[in-house]
C-alpha cells in the first residue's frame, strides 16, 4: 500500500508544523482554568472519606489524634482511574505508605525537631521516587508529605507512635472503602472509561487534520491510547479475561489503536480538514464502548467513501471505523468473530514493581532520579532553615516547598509558587475567620471534609483556587491536632508559605535544572532507535513479525514517543536553558512523525516490493547517522536516502529531520558565537575600567 496519498504521481506535500508549546508566567497561567472536566466524583468521595474517618477516629481516640485518620483517608485521592481489582492492591500500598510516613515522622518528632526535619525531607524524596517509578497518578507526593508534617505535631511521645500508626491505618481503610465503593455496581467502569477516552481523543485528532493543532492532538491521542492499553491490561483478571465482555473490550481497544494509526497516515498526507461526520462517528463510538445500543450505523460512512479508491488512505480509515462500529454493536454476551483482536493482550498484567524502582535509578535517560533528589534536598534544607530561624511551624515550610516543586520545570514551579503564595494568603483569611468562631467539633469535621472535597473539585483546573480551599482545611487539622493562638497561627502560616515558595523556586533553579534539556537528545535518539527497529522489521522480508513481537514494537515505540514529548515540554520550561531547546521543536515534531509512520507501517501487510539488502543497509545507516548527529549535536551527513515507494512520507520526514537538525546546530553555533562576543566585550570593558582606575 502506498502511504503517500491518493495521487501517487504528485509530489507529496509536508503538513505544516504546529506551534511549539509556550509555558509562560502570566495572569492567565496563574488564574485561568485549564481545559478539562470538573472532578465531581473525586470531590464527593474525598468529602465522605475525610468526614467519616475524622468523625470515627475523634469519637474513639479524641480529636487531636483523629486528625491523623482524616489525613490517612486521603488514600481515596489515588488510583482514581485504574480497574478495581488493581486499585484494591494499589490503594493498600498507598495506605501502607501513609502509615509508614506517620510512624517515621512521629518517631522522629519524639526524638528531636531536627530529626523531624530530616524525616520529612526523606519522606518527600522517597515518595517522589516511588510515585514516579510506579506511575502513581496525581496528587503524588503532596499528601504523603502533608501526612508526614501533621504527624510531627500529633500529641504524645515515643510510646504513642503505635497509636498514631493505628489511627492512620483506620483512616486509610476508610479511604480504601470509599474508593472501592463503586465496584459492586460498576465493576468494569474504569476500563470502559479508558477505552471511551481513547475514542474521544481520536475524534479530536480527526478534527485537527489539516490544522496547526495536528501535532498536539496526535500526542494527546497517543497518550490516551497508551493509558487505555494500561488500564485494560490491568483489568485482565483471572475468570474475567475469558468472558465475551472482556473479549469485546479488547477488540474495541485494538480497533481504536489501528484507527489511530490509519488516522496518522491521513494526517501526514492530507493538508485539508476531514468531514465533520468522521469525528462525530468517533464520538459516537466512545458512547458505544459501554452501551452497544449507542453504536453508530456502519453504513453511515458510505457517503464519505463514495468516489474514493478502495486502497486510498481515507477509504481505509473509514473502513476501519465502520468495522469498529460493527464490533461495538455486538452485545457483551455475544462472541466476537475476529480471534486476532479478541485474544489476550501480549503483556504481563502487573508491572514489575522492583525492576521499575531499580531502572528509575539506573537509567541514564530517566528524569526520576534528579527529580527525587531535588525534592529530598530542597525540602530538607527548607525545613532546616525554618527551624534554625525559629519558625514555630517549620514543617509548613517543607510542605509548601513540596507543593511548589511538584510543578516540574522552572516556569511551572514559578507559577505554582505564585499560586501557592496568593492562594494561601486568601485561604488563611478564611481559615482564621472560621477558627475565631470557636466552632464545635462536629462543625470542624464537616467543614474540613467540605473544604477537602472542594479542593479536589478545582485543583485539577487551577492550583491557585485549590490552594485557597486547601489552606482552611489544613489550618483546621493543624489547630485541632495542636491548638495554638489563632493570630500567631495565621501569621506563621503566611511567613512559612513565603519561605517555602522561595525555597521551591531556588531548588528548581539551582538543582538539576538542566536535567530535562540534557536528556532531550537522548529521548530523540531513543525514538529514532525504536523507529529503526520497526522499519527494519517491516522492510526485511526474511524476518517474521509475530503478533507478540508486533505488540512489543508498538508498545515500546508509543512509550518512547510519549516520553519524548514529556521531556521536551519539561525542558522548554527550564529557563534560561530553554533557549537552547526551542530550536529543537521542528526536530521533535519530525522525530515524532517518523515514529508514528513506523507504527502505522507495522499495522499494514508487507509491501509487495521487495526491499533488497542494499536498501536495508542504507536505511539502517541513515538512522544511525541521524542518531549519532543528535548525540554529538552536529550536522547530519545523510546523503541520498534509499527509495521506499511504499513509505514516501517516511523519506520526507527523514529529510525534514536532517534539515531541522542542521538548522538547530547552526542556531546553536550562532548563539555560542554571540555569547563569546558578549563575554569578550565584558572583558574589554572590565579591562578599560581597571586602566581608568589606575590613571
Amino acid at each position: 500500500m502506498n502511504l503517500g496519498g491518493d495521487d501517487a504521481a504528485k509530489a507529496p506535500e509536508r503538513v505544516t508544523v504546529g506551534e511549539r508549546p509556550r509555558p509562560r508566567v502570566d495572569l492567565k497561567a496563574v488564574f485561568g482554568l485549564e481545559a478539562g472536566p470538573w472532578a465531581w466524583t473525586t470531590a464527593v468521595q474525598a468529602t465522605i472519606a475525610m468526614t467519616v474517618s475524622f468523625a470515627l477516629a475523634s469519637l474513639i481516640f479524641g480529636p487531636q489524634i483523629g486528625t491523623l485518620a482524616a489525613l490517612g483517608s486521603m488514600t481515596v485521592l489515588y488510583e482514581k482511574k485504574t480497574p478495581y481489582a488493581y486499585r484494591a492492591a494499589a490503594l493498600g500500598l498507598v495506605g501502607l505508605g501513609f502509615v509508614a510516613a506517620v510512624t517515621l515522622n512521629s518517631l522522629a518528632a519524639s526524638l528531636s525537631p531536627w530529626a523531624a526535619v530530616v524525616s520529612i525531607g526523606l519522606t518527600a524524596g522517597t515518595a517522589t521516587w516511588v510515585c514516579a517509578a510506579w506511575r502513581v497518578d496525581k496528587p503524588g507526593t503532596m499528601f504523603f508529605v502533608l501526612v508526614a508534617t501533621i504527624s510531627t505535631i500529633a500529641p504524645g511521645g515515643l510510646a504513642e507512635v503505635p497509636l498514631h500508626a493505628l489511627v492512620a491505618a483506620l483512616g486509610a481503610a476508610v479511604g480504601w472503602a470509599v474508593s472501592m465503593s463503586g465496584a459492586p455496581l460498576r465493576a468494569r467502569h474504569p476500563e470502559y472509561q479508558a477505552v471511551a477516552g481513547a475514542y474521544r481523543a481520536l475524534a479530536t485528532l480527526l478534527r485537527s487534520v489539516g490544522t496547526p493543532e495536528l501535532d498536539h492532538a496526535q500526542h494527546s491521542a497517543s497518550v490516551a491510547l497508551a493509558e487505555a492499553w494500561r488500564i485494560v491490561l490491568l483489568g485482565q483478571t483471572r475468570g474475567y479475561r475469558t468472558t465475551p465482555e472482556a473479549a469485546r473490550l479488547r477488540a474495541l481497544l485494538r480497533w481504536v489503536s489501528d484507527i489511530h494509526l490509519a488516522a496518522t497516515q491521513v494526517c501526514m498526507a492530507r493538508p485539508t480538514t476531514l468531514p465533520e461526520e468522521a469525528a462525530e462517528f468517533a464520538d459516537q463510538m466512545a458512547l458505544a464502548v459501554a452501551d452497544p445500543g449507542s453504536a453508530p450505523d456502519p453504513d453511515s460512512l458510505d457517503e464519505l467513501r463514495r468516489g474514493m479508491r478502495p486502497r486510498s488512505l481515507e477509504a481505509r480509515l473509514y473502513n476501519l471505523l465502520s468495522r469498529a462500529a460493527q464490533a461495538a454493536r455486538r452485545g457483551h454476551d455475544e462472541e466476537e468473530e475476529d480471534d486476532k483482536r479478541t485474544a489476550n493482550l501480549h503483556d504481563d498484567r502487573y508491572p514489575a514493581l522492583w525492576s521499575s524502582l531499580r531502572s528509575s535509578l539506573t537509567s541514564g535517560d530517566s528524569l526520576i532520579r534528579p527529580t527525587a533528589l531535588r525534592m529530598w534536598l530542597t525540602v530538607t534544607l527548607a525545613g532546616a532553615f525554618g527551624l534554625s530561624m525559629g519558625l514555630d511551624h517549620y514543617y509548613w515550610v517543607a510542605l509548601t516547598t513540596t507543593a511548589v516543586l511538584q510543578g516540574g520545570n522552572v516556569v511551572l514551579t514559578m507559577n505554582r509558587s505564585v499560586q501557592r503564595s496568593l492562594g494561601t494568603l486568601l485561604g488563611v483569611l478564611g481559615g482564621v475567620a472560621l477558627l475565631t468562631l470557636d466552632l464545635p467539633l462536629a462543625a470542624v469535621i464537616l467543614l474540613a471534609g467540605l473544604f477537602q472535597g472542594a479542593t479536589q473539585l478545582v485543583v485539577g483546573r487551577n492550583f491557585f483556587y485549590g490552594s485557597v480551599l486547601l489552606t482552611p482545611m489544613a489550618l483546621m487539622l493543624s489547630y485541632t491536632a495542636n491548638p495554638y493562638p489563632v493570630a500567631e497561627l495565621a501569621g506563621s502560616r503566611i511567613i512559612d508559605t513565603l519561605v517555602g515558595s522561595a525555597f521551591g523556586m531556588l531548588g528548581a533553579l539551582l538543582l538539576w535544572r538542566k536535567a530535562s534539556a540534557a536528556r532531550l537528545p537522548q529521548a530523540i535518539s531513543g525514538v529514532l532507535e525504536s523507529t529503526r527497529q520497526c522499519m527494519m522489521a517491516v522492510l526485511d522480508q526474511d524476518v517474521e513479525i509475530t503478533e507478540k513481537r508486533r505488540y512489543q514494537l508498538r508498545r515500546d515505540m508509543r512509550a518512547a514517543l510519549v516520553n519524548l514529548r514529556g521531556v521536551y515540554e519539561s525542558a522548554i520550561g527550564d529557563v534560561p536553558r530553554a533557549a537552547s531547546t526551542r530550536p529543537l521543536w521542528p526536530v521533535v515534531v519530525a522525530t515524532q512523525r517518523i515514529g508514528y509512520l513506523a507504527l502505522a507501517a507495522l499495522t499494514q501487510d508487507r509491501s509487495p516490493d521487495h526491499a533488497g539488502t542494499i536498501t536495508l543497509q542504507r536505511v539502517d545507516l541513515a538512522f544511525h547517522e541521524l542518531i549519532a548527529s543528535m548525540e554529538e549535536r552536529r550536522t547530519p551527513r545523510l546523503g541520498a536516502l534509499p527509495r521506499l515507494p511504499a513509505y514516501p512520507r517516511i523519506n520526507m520526514e527523514l529529510r525534514a529531520l536532517a534539515n531541522s537538525m542542521t538548522s538547530a546546530v547552526a542556531q546553536d553555533e550562532r548563539s555560542a558565537q554571540q555569547e563569546a562576543e558578549r563575554r569578550a566585550q565584558r572583558e574589554r570593558r572590565r579591562a578599560q575600567k581597571d586602566v581608568d582606575a589606575d590613571l
